[in-house]
Order: C-alpha cells, then sequence, then structure tokens
C-alpha cells in the first residue's frame, strides 16, 4: 500500500480517513465493550453509500483485511481488525419514520435506542434487543431477539429491504422481489454477503408495555418448570426473562428474578397471564406498570478498560422445548459454578409463525434462548477445571438446536457450522460463492464461499 494510493483513498472519501498518527485515533478504534484491543491500519468513517463504495474497492483492490463496524457493541470485536481496514458507519445515524405505512427508514450506524425515540414519538415500533446500545445493523443481519419477538418477530422478520454494497463495489437493493436470494442470505446470515448502508423496518403500533419484575429465592427447577408451563398457553402480548447471577457489581443484584414483558397497557391483563408463576412457591411480585417502551430497555455501560471482564466459559443455544432434562442441566451449571451466570427468554408465538426456509435464521420451532457460562477467573478456575467447565456447557447446548450467533462472545471458525442446519449451511455457502467468492466479508461469523 503506497502513500500514494492512500491519499487517493482519502481524496475520494467524504467522510474521514483517520490513521495511526492521528491524535484521535485510539479513540476512534475504541469499541463499545473496551475490550477488544484492535489496531486497524485505517479506519474510514463513512458518511454515505458512496464511501462504503469507495472503502470496500480500496480494501480489496489493496489485498487489504476489511471489518465492518457498525454500531461497536459486539462481544467478540468483529467489528474490527488488526493491520486492515475499517469502515466505521457511526456516522451514518439517520431515522425516517413513515408513520402513514409504518415504515421507518434506518442508517447502519444507528443503535436500537435511537430507533426507539425516533418510533416512539409516532406510538411505534420496531422489534429490536433489549440493550438501547446494541447497534441495529450487526443485531438485524443476525436475527434480532428481544422483548416484543413473540409478538412481532424477529427484527430480521420486520425487515422490508437492505441497500447493499457488495465485494465488488456494487450496490443493489435486496427485497423480496429484488435479489431475493441475496435477501435471504442477510436475514440471518450475518455480515457475510456485503454492507448495508440502508435498512427499511416494518414498525407496530406500542404506545407502551406493561413491564413487571418478580422475585425468586429457593430452588430455581419448579420455578422453570412453572415459568415453562406459564408460556406453553400465555398471549403472544407476554415474554419472560429468567436470570441467575453472581454477585459481581453492586449495581447488578446477585441471585435470581424473572421479568415480564407485557404488550400494551393493560395492567390488568398483564397481571393475568402472570397469575400462575407469582402462585409459584418462592417467586414475589416486586414491580408491575404500564411504561413507555424506550425505559425498559437496558443500557449497558461500556466496560472499563482497566478492569477487564474476566472470560466466558460456556455459550448459548436455542431449546425446541424447556425439558425437565435441560432445566436440570442449566440449574446444575449455575449451581456448580459459583461465578456463574444463567440467562432465558421466551420464544414461540410470532417467532415460530415464519416458515424455517424463509429466511436464514435458525431453529423456527425453538420456544426458548438459554445461556448460561462460567467467568474464567483466575484461583477460581483451573487449566483442568476449565475443560470440564466447557464440556459440562457442550453436553446443555447439544439438548438445543442451533447456536444464535448474536450472543456469541468467541471468533472461532467452528462455531459457524452449529448457527445453522445442514441445508441452510449449504445454501449460504453457495451465496457465498456468489455474492462475495474472494471472503471480502470474513470479519463475521464467517460462512467460506462453497467450492465451484
Amino acid at each position: 500500500m503506497t502513500d500514494q494510493a492512500v491519499a487517493t483513498f482519502q481524496q475520494t472519501l467524504r467522510g474521514r480517513l483517520v490513521r495511526p498518527t492521528d491524535a484521535d485515533y485510539d479513540a476512534v478504534r475504541a469499541l463499545y465493550n473496551g475490550m477488544i484491543d484492535k489496531r486497524p491500519r485505517l479506519i474510514a468513517r463513512a458518511v454515505d453509500a458512496a464511501d462504503v463504495i469507495v472503502a470496500v474497492n480500496f480494501a480489496r483492490e489493496e489485498g487489504l483485511l476489511l471489518a465492518i463496524r457498525g454500531g461497536g457493541h459486539n462481544g467478540p470485536g468483529l467489528g474490527s481488525c488488526d493491520d486492515g481496514v475499517v469502515i466505521d458507519l457511526s456516522m451514518m445515524k439517520s431515522v425516517r419514520v413513515d408513520p402513514a405505512s409504518r415504515t421507518v427508514r434506518v442508517e447502519p450506524g444507528c443503535s436500537s435506542a435511537d430507533v426507539d425515540h425516533a418510533t416512539h414519538a409516532f406510538g411505534l415500533a420496531v422489534p429490536f434487543g433489549i440493550v438501547g446500545s446494541t447497534g441495529v445493523a450487526g443485531l438485524t443481519l443476525g436475527g434480532g431477539t428481544g422483548y416484543l419477538t413473540r409478538k412481532f418477530g424477529l427484527t430480521v422478520d420486520n425487515l422490508l429491504e437492505a441497500d447493499v454494497v457488495l465485494a465488488d463495489g456494487r450496490f443493489v437493493t435486496a427485497s423480496g422481489k429484488e435479489h431475493p436470494d441475496l435477501f435471504w442470505a442477510l436475514r440471518g446470515g450475518g455480515g457475510n454477503f456485503g454492507v448495508v448502508t440502508r435498512f427499511d423496518f416494518r414498525a407496530h403500533e406500542l404506545p407502551a408495555v406493561v413491564w413487571a419484575t418478580l422475585g425468586v429465592t429457593g430452588d430455581s427447577r419448579p420455578i422453570l418448570r412453572g415459568l415453562r408451563d406459564t408460556l406453553r398457553d400465555a398471549p403472544r402480548e407476554l415474554t419472560v426473562t429468567f436470570m441467575d447471577v453472581p454477585a459481581m457489581d453492586p449495581s447488578a443484584p446477585a441471585g435470581a428474578s424473572i421479568t415480564a414483558c407485557w404488550i400494551g397497557d393493560d395492567e390488568q391483563a398483564a397481571r393475568a397471564a402472570l397469575a400462575p408463576l407469582l402462585a409459584l412457591e418462592g417467586v414475589t411480585e416486586t414491580a408491575l406498570s404500564a411504561l413507555p417502551y424506550p425505559e425498559v430497555l437496558l443500557e449497558a455501560p461500556p466496560a472499563d478498560p482497566e478492569q477487564p471482564m474476566p472470560g466466558f466459559i460456556g455459550g448459548n443455544t436455542l431449546l425446541r422445548d424447556l425439558t425437565d432434562e435441560a432445566i436440570e442441566r442449566l440449574v446444575s451449571f449455575r449451581e456448580a459454578n459459583q461465578m456463574s451466570v444463567l440467562f432465558l427468554r421466551s420464544l414461540g408465538g410470532a417467532y415460530g409463525d415464519v416458515p424455517q426456509q424463509r429466511t436464514a435464521f435458525p431453529a423456527r420451532d425453538a420456544t426458548w434462548f438459554a445461556m448460561a457460562g462460567a467467568f474464567d477467573i483466575p484461583g477460581l478456575v483451573t487449566d483442568d477445571s476449565r475443560g470440564l467447565i466447557q464440556a459440562e456447557w457442550d453436553a446443555t447446548a447439544a439438548l438445543g438446536e442451533a447456536l444464535y450467533g448474536n450472543f456469541t462472545p468467541s471468533t472461532d471458525p467452528g462455531l459457524v457450522s452449529r448457527m445453522y442446519a445442514p441445508a441452510t449451511m449449504a445454501r449460504l455457502a453457495r451465496l457465498k460463492r456468489e455474492w462475495d467468492p474472494q471472503n471480502i466479508f470474513s470479519r463475521c461469523h464467517n460462512v467460506q464461499p462453497a467450492l465451484a
């Protein structure tokens, strides 16, 4: 890469090209989670689709590793790279709501909170995740689960079309009518197929939600069985989350709890749906009230580089059913590892209405998402116990149907095959060969192009 090539690159950008010698390089390269230390050679801060085209062409022609950064929120640090080019989309933050058609046009630098702020003014919402600072682009391309999933489906189920810059620099629009195969792949196939510079979403009426928190004491096994049984027949308006966390931070109270989100402002209906849970021994109501939807979203603080979080031994899985065996394994994992976390969220409803073949997202018959992991803390975890903990989790994950990529804090390339069924994986690989045969977009949960 010559100085002249870099100078030409800069001249053709409307945005800014940041180099390691620039005073703000460290600030610009830092990812949201603060724990991943990548040092790209160049950071192109794009302000429009033309900038993205220029940057993709430059990286490809110079043979440089390319990473795409949206909100920068991802755990594995896939939105950056060492000694390559990062296309930073964080300057592209436009949101336009059309209340008449209930559609929302979103640029890829937006966070979920950016969109929720814009849509809430019109009494609307797009189904995103549970943390407001999560980037819309990465969340969407990976699937997108959250409090609204049972009622309105995944984020990708509400994607109407997308503008995409391809590996060869072409610009196309993907939808159900234009390039439908590419559109299929974008909905759950991650960042393997191009840089999305515009998302058009369907929005839904949502003036408020009822938010409830339930305290949990005692043995979690019967409570999880009651949670499972309640959700089997619960209205789609209800989504529940179970968490059991260790004492690591005064701002995150230790122990088990259930949170529930009811779509709409009918507190009486929400309380009726939760009645079977409140009847369980060890479950108590601590709060229940109608709130504006943006107020229930979590706001995860950026990590402190001076006090990095320890490693995570575990993973996640999409479960067809929360069986007694799955409950036993999950609770036993938490009990056996003092510094560990257990997290479950209900699925089903609109999530399962979408036929499996319509999008690349896996396990449409799953009714629960489960995640568990032990924190790799020196003194508590040894070299020998680390392998035993992972083996214990792997046996639990085997009860599920697929791994959900958006909750996968590892860059292990072998994990991709666990994210999709074989037929889906084969189709993604064929489409990768068609749309990105040189694997330019490899800084993601990477699908390798199929052999010709």
